[in-house]
């Protein structure tokens, strides 16, 4: 995949919402997802605005933190995860103001080594009468190993190295 100029960014309500569709939250308990296994992980997230890499130091407990925190950012009157035989089927449908997402997605993956999630977000409601907006997500996760030296678990360390943390995790 080539990467595409960036395209002016979205309002952050709009990204918010989009961000609650690729990483589904809180499920039913017979359907709910693994945590993935503790260490660093990467994640490349492919839109058609371009690629996004940022690394996570995780443990179970910022694994799960990070995914409620994650759900309770849009109003969602479903987020439901079934269980496939292949892995996870999700639907969402969020609202944020007059913003409206409804998505589906595939989950797959051990959860110890690798894990895939592919999105299709529909989008209504935007700013100045734009029509429904269709946007394809796939995310790559991959274990690379234990944290790195001075990491803690919730250290999200971006593409320009620098680190921010987890929402909700203490500093």
């Amino acid at each position: 995949m080539t990467s595409r100029p960036k395209r002016m960014r979205r309002p952050i309500a709009v990204l918010a919402l989009a961000g609650a569709l690729a990483a589904p939250g809180a499920v039913r308990a017979d359907d709910e997802l693994p945590t993935r296994a503790p260490g660093l992980w990467e994640s490349v997230s492919r839109t058609e605005d371009g690629v996004t890499t940022a690394r996570q130091c995780i443990d179970a407990t910022t694994d799960r933190k990070a995914r409620d925190i994650t759900a309770g950012a849009a109003s969602c009157s479903k987020n439901a995860v079934t269980r496939t035989a292949d892995g996870y089927a999700t639907e969402t449908l969020c609202k944020v103001g007059p913003l409206t997402a409804e998505g589906r997605g595939v989950i797959t993956g051990d959860f110890k080594t690798h894990v895939t999630i592919e999105t299709t977000t529909t989008l209504t409601g935007l700013p100045e009468g734009a029509g429904p907006s269709v946007r394809r997500t796939v995310i790559e996760n991959r274990r690379l190993g234990d944290c790195g030296p001075g990491q803690k678990p919730g250290d999200i360390i971006l593409e320009d190295g620098s680190v921010a943390p987890t929402p909700g995790t203490p500093r």
